[in-house]
This record gives C-alpha cells, structure tokens and sequence, in this order.
C-alpha cells in the first residue's frame, strides 16, 4: 500500500480523486487508520458544497461523514499504473527487495523509479512526470 507521506506528495502536486467503491483513504485527523469506500459502509454523496463521504451503520462509531478534502487518496498498485498511462514500462523487484518502475516520456530515455513498495515505486515515477509536465508550462 502507498504509503501516507507519498499519497500527500501526490496530494500536493495537484493529483485530484474522485471517490469510487474500493478506493482506500485516510482522515487527516486520524492517518493510522485506512478506510475503503463501499456502498456498505462509506459511501461518496456529492452535494452542492463537494463530496461528503459518508460512514454507514456503526462499522465507523465516531464518524458520521467526513468532507472530501480532509480525507487522503490511498491509490492502490492499478490506480497509480493506469494514471502512468502509456509512459509505463515496467515493474520489476531486485535481489534485495526494492520495487523498481521504468518509464519512459516524451522522447526521453527511460528513468527508474525505485521504493520499497511498488506502490510507492509507481508513486514516485508518477510525482516525475507531474513534476516534468509542470516544467514544460
């Protein structure tokens, strides 16, 4: 799983969520504890004001809802590689244990992304081209 520090990276670079079933989240108050959309239990209501995610039954005793943008995005592994999009080459695990992701984007040669996870792996490569699209602006 991607790890709190790296989803606030993307967070801050401008990546943007649009709550569905499966989607895995932190609350800023409380970023020890991971919680999942579900129809059963939190569930996205957009209003007017923005996307309330609402906690159903007793599953979530102290939380009734929580307001979108006080809740982190936890992309999982194929969230992360589907935003890679086409500049996605590989994903592959070394001898002592660290994830490596090799893109390649806009004609350049390809670059590594290493971490621990492989979600935090795809993190990585993704903050860089967020960061090469910036450049380009």
């Amino acid at each position: 799983m991607i790890s709190v520090e790296r989803a606030l990276q993307l967070h801050e670079a401008g990546l943007r969520w649009h709550p569905l079933p499966g989607d895995r989240f932190a609350v800023r108050t409380l970023e020890d504890q991971v919680f999942t959309i579900s129809d059963m239990v939190v569930e996205p209501h957009e209003y007017p004001t923005g996307t309330v995610l609402g906690f159903n039954g007793t599953t979530e005793w102290a939380l009734d809802s929580v307001a979108q943008e006080d809740a982190l995005w936890l992309p999982r592994e194929d969230q992360l590689r589907e935003l890679l999009g086409g500049t996605f080459r590989s994903l592959a695990r070394s001898t002592d244990g660290q994830f490596g992701v090799v893109i390649e984007h806009s004609g350049r040669p390809e670059r590594l992304f290493t971490a621990d996870t492989a979600a935090d792996a795809y993190a990585q490569a993704l903050l860089a081209l967020v960061a090469a699209a910036v450049d380009r602006v």
